[in-house]
């Protein structure tokens, strides 16, 4: 049987070569690599992994903080701060059960209603070909790296339009471009050409399901690029753009006739949020720290 590289594996399952390696490497024996002995061992490891509980006092914390509508990120950063440490995946399931059980604390949540509607969790993207989140390379996740993406779409006042938006999860650089339509042909030709003068600083883009992104492939290809999309109802996953998208509308308010928005006001919105110092940067601009990474790449 030919041996085939990392990388090649990589390619035809649609995960990243990294991905193979650690699995290679945690789960090879004297005698090299059975997959059957792989999720054997796999299995065997969750069994044993001990259960983590969270004592009652920060389950009180917990609902208090939603209570004041913090977010499930901000609860669980002051969580570490006063030495009840939580994890923001956590909460939200708490919340999830909480809502099983008929609580409310689901209504505290910014996207709460959505989010836990009947049926959350259980559909299918409709985008065809779409490689999940969870395949995404764990580097993505350490911001360790320029050039890993997520991209959105804001939209304006019905039939007037939309702004295709994208996120660079380490430097914070924002991009935005008008398009006449959600037709996925518009916005794979937006994102393109968008990202197209930064290929050597585009791994990947994280979408979410909207139809809008149903030429990811296209996307992919052209940008040599790897694409990935979160879980429906679970915008958390793709934080850094919403929070943008969220500044934006301190321009662009909902319910605005994008036909009203040139270009040239876009452009001024966008080097605005992105001149603007951030904590997470040490109170550096985003298009400052953008342009440093990509020179020392």
């Amino acid at each position: 049987m030919n041996s085939r590289s990392f990388a090649e594996i990589a390619r035809r399952i649609g995960v990243h070569k990294t991905t193979i390696a650690r699995e290679i490497k945690r789960n090879s024996t004297s005698d090299g690599y059975d997959p059957e002995a792989a999720q054997i061992a796999c299995t065997a490891r969750k069994a044993t992994v001990p259960k983590r509980m969270v004592c009652i006092n920060t389950a009180f914390f917990v609902e208090l903080a939603l209570s004041w509508y913090w977010s499930p990120e901000q609860i669980s950063g002051i969580s570490k701060i006063i030495g009840r440490p939580v994890s923001h995946e956590w909460i939200y399931q708490y919340v999830c059960n909480d809502k099983a059980r008929g609580g409310d604390l689901y209504t505290y949540l910014r996207q709460g209603k959505r989010r836990y509607r009947k049926g959350y969790g259980n559909k299918r993207s409709p985008i065809p070909g779409a490689v999940s989140i969870e395949l995404r390379p764990s580097i993505v996740d350490e911001r360790s790296r320029l050039g890993d993406w997520e991209a959105d779409l804001v939209l304006g006042k019905q039939g007037t339009g939309a702004i295709v938006t994208l996120a660079e999860r380490k430097s914070r650089i924002y991009l935005t471009k008008k398009v006449f339509s959600k037709d996925s042909i518009e916005v794979k030709d937006a994102i393109i050409s968008m990202l197209s003068s930064y290929k050597d600083a585009c791994h990947t883009i994280t979408f979410d399901n909207g139809g809008e992104f149903a030429l990811h492939k296209e996307i992919a290809e052209a940008l040599d690029a790897q694409t990935f999309f979160a879980h429906p109802y679970s915008s958390y996953e793709r934080g850094l753009n919403e929070n943008f998208n969220g500044l934006l509308r301190q321009f662009i308010p909902k319910g605005t006739d994008l036909r009203t928005v040139s270009e040239e006001d876009l452009l001024r919105y966008q080097a605005a949020l992105n001149s603007r110092p951030r904590k997470c940067l040490e109170f550096r601009q985003p298009s400052v720290v953008f342009q440093e990474l990509r020179m020392a790449a």
